[in-house]
């Protein structure tokens, strides 16, 4: 019987939680190390080569620990700078994560859309050529924000962010013009969908927030086709480069994935 690929889901922290549920969902037989770089947390806060750098280095002592059978690098930032360098670098398959804005703007009727990232995703050149490339007639606004990654953090493994706090920095996504309002956000950070109910109780009105975690399974599930094992699966593994401790709140939140 063939043996079950090993899947490494890697990102700056517990954000890539959202992508590995998915992931694992789609490919249950599989191995999963999930490896978090929260010595590094947050990647907004370090300039482009350093990331390239730290990313590159901590995924190349991953991948030569582990050698997984694929990649799936489950952060905007990481993917939309270090992702190009990665598959030059090495010879495994990654699956990375970017802005869904292609799907966002085919469904959105009204035609306002608004991407809602860190700084530095929303910042960056590559989301921008997106926008220039599919959005389709829609008006695309770019909200940046520089705490909700923490605030994600803090929802999973320490004390939860006010309402009011939450509110505040979802605001600027939500726009009304000539008797249109934003329908469609575009999560444009892995850590957001963690907060998703508090978005929703603080959205002004009803829209469809965009998780691109789905499209990344299907992706990740496609390239491993060809590699099917009847085993079953062993419990995923998880690592973080800070070598911090799993105190009780973190713990019971990781149980809940599986850990």
């Amino acid at each position: 019987m063939p043996e079950a690929p090993t899947i490494l889901v890697f990102d700056s922290g517990l954000g890539g939680l959202t992508v590995f549920r998915e992931v694992k969902a789609a490919r249950a037989d599989a191995r999963f190390v999930y490896l978090a770089d929260d010595a590094g947390f947050p990647y907004g806060d370090l300039a482009e080569e350093e990331l390239i750098a730290r990313v590159t280095d901590v995924l190349g002592q991953a991948i030569a620990e582990h050698k997984p059978d694929l990649v799936v690098v489950a952060c905007n930032t990481a993917s939309t700078l270090a992702l190009a360098q990665l598959r030059t670098r090495f010879s495994v398959p990654f699956v990375g994560t970017v802005p869904a804005i292609k799907p966002a703007c085919a469904q959105s009727a009204s035609k306002l859309v608004t991407v809602l990232g860190t700084q530095a995703t929303v910042g960056r050149e590559y989301t921008r050529a997106l926008i220039r490339e599919f959005a389709s007639g829609c008006e695309v606004h770019l909200v940046g924000s520089p705490r909700l990654a923490g605030y994600a953090e803090a929802e999973l493994a320490g004390p939860p962010p006010a309402e009011s706090a939450i509110a505040a920095e979802i605001a600027g996504c939500f726009v009304e013009k000539d008797g249109r309002r934003t329908d469609t956000i575009v999560l444009a950070c892995t850590h957001y969908p963690l907060l998703l109910e508090r978005f929703r109780t603080n959205a002004p009105w009803p829209v469809t927030w965009l998780d691109p975690a789905p499209a990344i399974a299907r992706r990740a599930a496609d390239l491993l086709r060809e590699r099917r094992s009847g085993d079953p699966s062993p419990p995923p593994q998880i690592a973080f480069t800070s070598g911090r401790a799993l105190w009780p709140k973190l713990a019971a939140t990781l149980a809940q994935y599986g850990f």
